[in-house]
């Protein structure tokens, strides 16, 4: 197996000073607990869901390799709320590969929603979002993903190195299963400095300020060999200002 570069975590004291100085910040599993106010066994009581993904029929490429839910909130003070089921959509400028199409992917199931672990999450997202850009109403997409090997190489980012035309993304790794690669690359948007390494740790937490940096995360391959499935599991949750893109 390919050596893996260590994410660059910092203490949840440091999560805003980092996110305001070079663009993100990673915290490790622990952090996390930390500052969500989360124990590690109410995280994992969310992970079997992603055992339960409807396959991406929306893959320009013609892969099978994503499996994926989707469903938006509004985060206002301390209430979520839900919104009626949209499509998913981004513009060409942020999405070269899937812009500007109306994306129908399935819901979260209903379980996971109403979990008081799955509330918590959004509002300290929420509360973290607003200390860094003021407190306002955000309006949150969340996505589930499973990136696989059923094509003997799956693409977590196939669009590239991107933004996605909100103001913070939060990937939380949530696991990965006999697989090398699936590197997280950030980059400023806006000059020459980058960073690269590998999300490991269940529960770990990349969040970038969409405005500031560009990111992706390269191919995965199986670790025994083409006929072994592996997979990536992430959530990807983004917070935006002002409305959902439409």
């Amino acid at each position: 197996m390919s050596a893996h570069f260590l994410p660059p975590c910092v203490p949840v004291d440091r999560l805003m000073s980092s996110v305001q100085q070079q663009g993100y910040a990673v915290l490790d599993a622990r952090s996390v607990q930390q500052w969500s106010g989360l124990s590690a066994q109410s995280l994992a009581a969310l992970q079997p869901a992603w055992d339960d993904l409807p396959s991406d029929a929306y893959l320009k490429d013609g892969g099978r390799y994503r499996r994926r839910r989707h469903s938006c909130f509004v985060v206002e003070g301390d209430t979520v709320s839900q919104v009626p089921h949209r499509a998913h959509w981004q513009p060409i400028a942020y999405n070269a590969l899937h812009g500007g199409m109306l994306r129908w992917f399935e819901p979260m199931a209903e379980a996971m929603v109403a979990d008081p672990t799955w509330t918590r999450l959004l509002l300290q997202l929420a509360a973290t979002a607003s200390s860094l850009k003021g407190a306002q109403p955000w309006y949150i997409e969340s996505h589930l993903f499973r990136i696989d090997t059923t094509d003997g190489i799956g693409r977590p980012t196939p669009e590239g190195a991107h933004r996605d035309g909100v103001d913070f993304v939060a990937v939380f790794m949530v696991g990965r299963h006999r697989i090398k690669g699936g590197e997280s690359r950030v980059f400023e948007a806006q000059g020459p400095n980058g960073q690269r390494f590998t999300l490991t740790e269940p529960w770990s937490l990349l969040l970038l300020d969409d405005e500031r940096v560009i990111h992706e995360t390269t191919p995965i391959q199986p670790v025994d060999g083409p006929d072994g499935l592996g997979w990536r599991d992430t959530l990807v949750i983004t917070l935006r200002a002002g409305g959902f893109q439409n």
